[in-house]
């Protein structure tokens, strides 16, 4: 289910025994599971902490335990302790941790609402940005309303077309074209404001 390389069981056994404490193990669970967002969290764990309906891997030395609303997610992660040059890092890889999406069978809006979520709005984020699909006609016609940064934005119309149509387009079957349901001018924190894009 888990695999836990020689090297980070290693830097696992390590913290455990700088902490001198009998029993400790290690728990994982699954943060915001099955959205976006969903990121993997690692901490001490003794006996008391523990519910007794967690999954066990025993380690050379230490346990971990799985928080068990977490297995399903958890699933075929690897934990790895890497060394890069001078730096080492713990890394936890887990591919079904954001859910996984939508087969063809799907509904043409599951399938958008997946590309939105996981795709675009990563990318808009990072401009304190965001869409929300408002609507999806049956000719494949997407609506979306923009919100935070790109609420206003005088580059919304170039997201739009070069960057979210193009990749709805692309990786939903059936979209046809994505046109805006926002009005923008009520945004109130714009990344650029409308009168400054170029």
């Amino acid at each position: 289910m888990i695999q836990i390389s020689d090297s980070a069981q290693a830097h696992f056994r390590k913290l455990i025994e700088r902490e001198a404490l009998p029993g400790l193990g290690v728990r994982l669970s699954a943060v915001n599971a099955g959205t976006p967002r969903a990121d993997a969290r690692l901490e001490f764990a003794e006996p008391r902490d523990l519910a007794g309906d967690e999954w066990a891997v025993d380690c050379d030395g230490f346990t971990v335990y799985v928080d068990a609303a977490s297995v399903a997610w958890l699933d075929g992660a690897e934990i790895d302790y890497v060394y890069q040059g001078a730096s080492t890092q713990l890394t936890i890889k887990a591919p079904k941790i954001k859910g996984e999406a939508p087969t063809d069978s799907a509904s043409l809006v599951e399938r958008v609402r997946w590309v939105v979520e996981n795709e675009i709005n990563p990318q808009l984020a990072q401009h304190k940005g965001k869409v929300a699909v408002e609507q999806v006609t049956g000719d494949g016609v997407v609506y979306l309303r923009f919100g935070g940064g790109c609420h206003g934005c005088g580059m919304a119309d170039v997201t739009l077309k070069q960057g979210i149509e193009k990749t709805l387009i692309a990786r939903v079957p059936g979209v046809t074209a994505v046109r805006d349901a926002t009005d923008h001018e009520t945004g109130s924190a714009p990344y650029i404001p409308r009168g400054n894009a170029a």
